[in-house]
C-alpha cells in the first residue's frame, strides 16, 4: 500500500499524508464531492477532479497489485519462479509490463513452437541457440527423426511425428522464434524504439472514394508528436475502412539488437539465427507490438477526449441560470413546424403551441400573429432557440418578429443537444403526461436558458454532446467520467430540498434514484421540509447518507438559517460560536443589512487563532466565513451569461477582419468553434488563441465563455469561418 500511495502522490505531486487520508476515506464509503468539500483539513484541500483522478488510479494500481500476484502465483506453481523474475513483477508498473514478463510462463495456445516441443524437439533448439556444436547441423537433426519409433496410433497424428533432418531443424527453429519473441527485454527495447522514432502512416483503401479522411489518404507523424483527436480520427478512418494504417519502424536497428545478444561470433548457425530472428520479428513480434503500442495509443487518446469532453460539460452544466424571467422555448423544425413553449420564472408550463414560419409552408404572417400574442398575454421576457436544423432560420424569423413587439424581448441560441433525447424518456413522460413528446423538447430548451444544470441533468450526460469522437471512446469510461462530473457540478452548487427535482436530487451525494424520489413524496405528503434534521424522516435516508447528502441540500426560508448555507451540520456549533463571537446570532442571516456588516466584521477574523478558539480546522473555518459572507450564493452567478441578441448576423454579412462578440460552443485539441450569430460556427485554431504559446485550447476557454473575436477569412463555398482572439 505504501507503494501505491507513493506513486499517487508523485503523479499528482501532491504530499502523501493527503494521498494516504483520501484513500481511506473512500475506502470509508464516502463519495468524492463530500471528501472534497467537508473532509479538506484530512486530505490538505484536494479538489473533485484530484480526487477522482486518484480513485481511477488507486483502482488501476490496486487490480495492477492483484495481477501481480496472480502472476507470481502461476509461475511458482509451474516451479519457475527466481529471485530476478519476482523483483522484475514487484517493480513492473502497468498492466502491460505485468504480461510481458509472464508471456513465456502463459499457458498458450497451440502454435508452431508449441508442436515442436511435444515433437521433442527443444533440445535441438537449444543446441543451436549454444553455437558450440561443430557436427553439422542435418547430422544432428537426424538423431530427432523419429517416425520409425512411434506406435502406430501416434503415427496417425501429424503432430508428435517428425519425418525429416529439415523438419526436426524446423521445429527448432520455430521454438526459437517464440522464445525470442517471449523475450521480456527485447520486447521492452523494441516498444521503446517504436515510441521514440516509429511513424504512423495511413493510406487511403481508395484513392477514388470521397470522404471526411482525405486529409489521411497520405499521412505520415511520428508517434511521439502524434495528437490525441487525430488518433482518433484514423482509429474511425480504419474502422470505416476508408484508410489502412501501418506504424514504420527502424526495421535494421530492431534486428540489430536482437542479432547482438543472439549471435555468438561467426559460425555455421548464424545465417539460420539470422533468419529465424527476422521470422520471429516478422511473424510474432511485430504485430503484437503494432497492436499494443495501437492499443495504448487510443487509450491515452481516449482519456485525453473524456477529459475534455468531461471538462467542456462541467462549463455547460454550470453555465449561468437566467433568474426571474419568462421564457419563450422556440424549437426549431421545417416540415413539422417549430415547436413554441413558454414556461414562467419558476418553470412552469404557461403555453405551447406550433408554429410554421420555416420552409416548406412559410407562414411568416401567421406565426408572427400567434407569437406576438403570447408575448403580450404571457409577459415574455426572452426567448430560446434551439441551435439544431432550422435554426439560423427560425433566428431570422425571431429578429424580426421582436421588432414588432411592444415589449422588449431578446433571444439567444441554445444547445438543444439530448432534447430529444429527453423528450421521449420516461421521466419526460412522467413530468408531462398531457403533454404531445414534440413540444417537450421546447420545454426543455426554455429551462436551458432558466437553469441550464437543473434541466441537463435529465439527461444521459453523453447526450450533451460537447466534445469529440464522443461515440469512438470507451462507452464504460466515458459514462463514469461524465457521471462524476455532473456530481461534482451539483454538489458545488447546491440543491434546494423543496424544488429540486428526483433528476437533480439523484445526483447529490449520498442520494440514490429511491430517495431522491422519497424526498419528494415526503414533500409532497408532509409539505415544505423545514430543517436539514428532518431529512432523517425521509424513509431509507439514514445517518449514513445524511452525513454525506446534508451540506449540499439548502433551505430557504427555514427554520435554521444555516441550512440555506454550504456549511455542514457537522459545523453547525461551530458557526454559530463564531456568530456569537463578533455579536451576531443565525437569525440576522435573512437580513440584507446584517448580512452586509456581518461580511465586514468576517474579514477581520484571525483564522489561526479563532480555529483554535472553536476547535475547528483553519480551511474548515476559511470555508465558513465564505459561506456566512454570501448565504443561499450560487456560484453560477459568476460564470459568463449568455449572449443575447435582438438583431441577426447572415453568413453574406461577414467581412475579413470584422470584430464580433461569440460564444464558445466547443472546445477541442485542436482549437475552439465559437457561435458568432450566424448559420455555422467559426473555429479559432489553437495558434490563433493568443500571442503565447498555448499548450492545450482549455487552458484558454470553456463552454459558453463569451469571446472577442475577428475573422481572419471565409470560406464561402465549404461554409467555413476562421476566427483569431489575437483582436
Amino acid at each position: 500500500m505504501d507503494k501505491i500511495i507513493k506513486i499517487i502522490s508523485d503523479e499528482l505531486n501532491v504530499k502523501t499524508f493527503q494521498v494516504e487520508n483520501a484513500i481511506k476515506l473512500i475506502d470509508e464509503g464516502n463519495t468524492i464531492p463530500f471528501i472534497a468539500r467537508y473532509r479538506k483539513e484530512a486530505t490538505g484541500g484536494l479538489s473533485d477532479e484530484q480526487l477522482r483522478t486518484l480513485g481511477e488510479r488507486l483502482n488501476y494500481l490496486r487490480n495492477l497489485e492483484k495481477r501481480k500476484e496472480e502472476v507470481i502465483k502461476s509461475i511458482e506453481e509451474q516451479g519457475k519462479l527466481t529471485d530476478e523474475i519476482s523483483h522484475a513483477v514487484f517493480e513492473a508498473l502497468t498492466l502491460s509490463d505485468v504480461e510481458d514478463i509472464y508471456r513465456p510462463y502463459k499457458q498458450k495456445k497451440k502454435t508452431r513452437a508449441t508442436v515442436a516441443k511435444n515433437k521433442g524437439l527443444e533440445p535441438l533448439a537449444m543446441l543451436i541457440l549454444e553455437q558450440k556444436e561443430q557436427t553439422p547441423l542435418e547430422e544432428i537433426a537426424k538423431k530427432y527423426i523419429n517416425i520409425d519409433t512411434l506406435s502406430e496410433e501416434d503415427k496417425k497424428n501429424k503432430d508428435k511425428v517428425v519425418k525429416t533432418a529439415e523438419e526436426a531443424i524446423k521445429g527448432a527453429l520455430d521454438i526459437i522464434a517464440e522464445n525470442i519473441s517471449d523475450n521480456t527485454e527485447f520486447r521492452k527495447k523494441i516498444k521503446k524504439i517504436c515510441y521514440r522514432e516509429g511513424i504512423i502512416e495511413t493510406k487511403a483503401s481508395n484513392e477514388e472514394e470521397k470522404s471526411n479522411y482525405e486529409m489521411y489518404y497520405n499521412f505520415k507523424d511520428s508517434i511521439a508528436r502524434l495528437p490525441s483527436h487525430r488518433i482518433l480520427a484514423i482509429n474511425r478512418g480504419e474502422k470505416e475502412e476508408f484508410l489502412k494504417v501501418k506504424i514504420q519502424k527502424n526495421e535494421e536497428k530492431i534486428l540489430n539488437l536482437i542479432e547482438k545478444d543472439i549471435l555468438k561470433g561467426t559460425n555455421q548457425f548464424t545465417e539460420i539465427l539470422k533468419e529465424t530472428i527476422l521470422d520471429s520479428f516478422k511473424r510474432l513480434i511485430e504485430p503484437s507490438i503494432d497492436r499494443e503500442i495501437r492499443s495504448d495509443l487510443t487509450q491515452r487518446a481516449e482519456e485525453k477526449a473524456i477529459k475534455v469532453f468531461g471538462k467542456n460539460a462541467k462549463q455547460l452544466l454550470l453555465g449561468a441560470p437566467i433568474k426571474g424571467k419568462t421564457v419563450m422555448g422556440f424549437d426549431p423544425a421545417y416540415r413539422t413546424g417549430c415547436k413554441i413553449a413558454v414556461i414562467d420564472e419558476t418553470g412552469k408550463v404557461l403555453d405551447y403551441t406550433t408554429v410554421y414560419p420555416t420552409e416548406p409552408q412559410n407562414d411568416v404572417a401567421g406565426a408572427e400573429k400567434e407569437l406576438l400574442k403570447l408575448i403580450e398575454k404571457d409577459k415574455i421576457d426572452m426567448i430560446a432557440i434551439g441551435n439544431g436544423t432550422a435554426s439560423r432560420e427560425s433566428e431570422q424569423f425571431v429578429s424580426e418578429m421582436i421588432k414588432k413587439s411592444d415589449r422588449e424581448v431578446v433571444y439567444a441560441i441554445v444547445s438543444e443537444a439530448g432534447a430529444s433525447v429527453y423528450s421521449a424518456s420516461k421521466l419526460a413522460t412522467e413530468e408531462y403526461p398531457d403533454i404531445n413528446v414534440s413540444i417537450r423538447g421546447a420545454i426543455s430548451i426554455a429551462r436551458r436558458l432558466q437553469d441550464p444544470l437543473a434541466e441537463l441533468v435529465k439527461i444521459d450526460p453523453k447526450a450533451i454532446g460537447v466534445g469529440q469522437y464522443q461515440h469512438d471512446v470507451n462507452q464504460k469510461q466515458l459514462s463514469e467520467s461524465l457521471t462524476g462530473v455532473v456530481e461534482d457540478s451539483v454538489n458545488r452548487v447546491g440543491v434546494d430540498v423543496n424544488t429540486a427535482t428526483p433528476s437533480l436530487l439523484s445526483y447529490v451525494a449520498g442520494i440514490n434514484g429511491t430517495i431522491a424520489k422519497n424526498i419528494v413524496k415526503y414533500r409532497d405528503e408532509h409539505g415544505k421540509i423545514k430543517n436539514r434534521k428532518e431529512l432523517l424522516k425521509v424513509p431509507k435516508l439514514g445517518k449514513v447518507a445524511y452525513e454525506q447528502c446534508a451540506g449540499f441540500l439548502k433551505i430557504s426560508d427555514g427554520d435554521n438559517p444555516i441550512d440555506n448555507t454550504s456549511v455542514h451540520p457537522e459545523s453547525y456549533e461551530a458557526t454559530e460560536k463564531l456568530l456569537e463571537s463578533i455579536g451576531f446570532k443565525p437569525d440576522d442571516l435573512k437580513i440584507k443589512e446584517k448580512i452586509i456588516s456581518l461580511k465586514e466584521k468576517l474579514k477581520f477574523i484571525d483564522i489561526k487563532s479563532k480555529a483554535k478558539e472553536l476547535n475547528i480546522g483553519e480551511i474548515t473555518l476559511k470555508d465558513i466565513i465564505e459561506e456566512l459572507s454570501k448565504p443561499g450564493r450560487d456560484p453560477r452567478d459568476e460564470m459568463p451569461k449568455p449572449i443575447f441578441r435582438s438583431d441577426v448576423l447572415k453568413f453574406e454579412d461577414l467581412k475579413e477582419g470584422m470584430i464580433l462578440n461569440g460564444i464558445v460552443r466547443n472546445v477541442i485539441d485542436f482549437g475552439a468553434f465559437v457561435d458568432i450569430g450566424v448559420k455555422y460556427d467559426g473555429l479559432v485554431h489553437i495558434s490563433e488563441m493568443s500571442e503565447k504559446y498555448i499548450k492545450n485550447p482549455s487552458d484558454l476557454v470553456s463552454v459558453g465563455d463569451n469571446v472577442k473575436i475577428k475573422i481572419i477569412s471565409i470560406d464561402k463555398n465549404r461554409h467555413k469561418v476562421a476566427l483569431s482572439m489575437k483582436v
